[in-house]
């Protein structure tokens, strides 16, 4: 099956071609279809099973001729628990969006950063991701209109009920349009997700796609546990003392990617980044460069990680951990491919230790740890 015949737009299969995308997973056989007739979904279904891109590519497809309305209306709120998953969820409709036939623009808002600047930025936003919290304080503000709303999607309710959401949430729920498009994706249908099910979706279509198993490839695989203050450091050091080449570096987040690949050239290493807000024609010459051998250390999202498909590449440096088992996996994966010898390597800070031991367990196999504090990290 093919994403065009799901009926899926042309131009939007050109991008899906330039990210590398071959096929549609299970849920977006099941999802596409269903969201372009304009159907509420219920998708039960694990992080990295691509749920993401099979709300977003319908999404797109339903906006073509349609406007904000101006100003501070929107068109369509993606509702996620944590900052990171907006920035990660608006990534994907930024790139997916970058050719469409309509100006599109999308905008992630989240907590722990000034609400002033985004504030400042609400107009004319087609799609906005949003954080339950700063969501209500920009209304409040008077900073964003939910009149013009017809598709909501809540991502990963399971995570915002148990993180105390639900007030919240019950509070923008009476703000918005009676009359809409409802979404709602979760990794598991538990009572309180069902309770929203309920007051939420009108004869929902019942997408559930079950895990498959995690498996791991015979790498060799090292973690270095380091204060926040010293990842930059260490990492240069890494690949200056080893004299690493075709390094693939591992962030969560565009401005990480950036920040990590300009430290990088700063001192003396040769990298880029690569990521859905760079140009098709940047991201090509990245990649040619890459493969090549020309360019030492490409900085990618995981979003970008799916183009690079190198047979021979010798490491993997996880500067963040991801936000699944699922993606580390295919983390590491790009390297030990065919007989060959690959190197993967995780930076763990002491408020990664929880999270990467539930990755250890969950991929049954533990990484033998190096201390890093007494390696001299001076002028790296």
């Amino acid at each position: 099956m093919s994403f065009s015949s799901l009926g899926v737009s042309p131009v939007l299969v050109s991008a899906l071609t330039a990210l590398k995308y071959e096929k549609p997973y299970p849920i977006q056989e099941q999802a596409i279809p269903a969201i372009l007739k304009k159907k509420d979904v219920l998708g039960i279904a694990q992080t990295g099973s691509g749920k993401t891109a099979s709300y977003v590519l319908p999404i797109l497809m339903g906006l073509e001729g349609k406007n904000t309305g101006g100003g501070r209306s929107i068109n369509t709120l993606v509702l996620v628990p944590t900052r990171e998953l907006a920035m990660q969820v608006e990534e994907v409709f930024s790139s997916f969006g970058t050719n469409l036939r309509y100006n599109f623009k999308s905008m992630a808002v989240h907590g722990g950063v000034s609400i002033n600047p985004q504030m400042k930025s609400m107009f004319n936003v087609n799609v906005l991701v949003a954080t339950p919290g700063r969501l209500l304080e920009l209304y409040r503000a008077n900073a964003v209109k939910f009149d013009n709303i017809d598709t909501l999607v809540l991502d990963e309710a399971d995570k915002m009920l148990n993180l105390g959401f639900k007030d919240e949430m019950d509070r923008i729920f009476s703000l918005l349009p009676k009359k809409r498009q409802n979404l709602l994706f979760s990794a598991t249908l538990s009572p309180d997700v069902q309770n929203i099910e309920r007051l939420l979706l009108d004869k929902p279509v019942v997408i559930n796609v079950a895990p498959k198993a995690l498996s791991v490839d015979l790498i060799q695989q090292v973690a270095y546990s380091v204060t926040d203050e010293r990842k930059g450091p260490l990492l240069r050091y890494l690949i200056k003392e080893n004299e690493m080449k075709q390094v693939l570096v591992f962030t969560s987040s565009i401005y990480q990617a950036d920040l990590v690949a300009d430290k990088l050239k700063k001192n003396g290493i040769n990298a880029r980044a690569i990521h859905g807000k760079k140009s098709q024609g940047s991201r090509n010459e990245s990649l040619i460069t890459f493969k090549n051998g020309s360019l030492n250390v490409l900085v990618a999202t995981d979003l970008l990680a799916r183009g690079i498909d190198i047979e021979f590449l010798p490491y993997v440096i996880n500067y963040e951990l991801p936000r699944s088992p699922k993606d580390f996996i295919h983390r590491i994966g790009r390297t030990g491919r065919a007989e060959n010898p690959g190197k993967a390597i995780t930076l763990v800070t002491k408020e990664d230790e929880h999270h990467f031991k539930v990755i250890q367990k969950k991929m049954k196999k533990q990484v033998d740890r190096l201390e890093s504090d007494d390696l001299k990290l001076h002028g790296h």
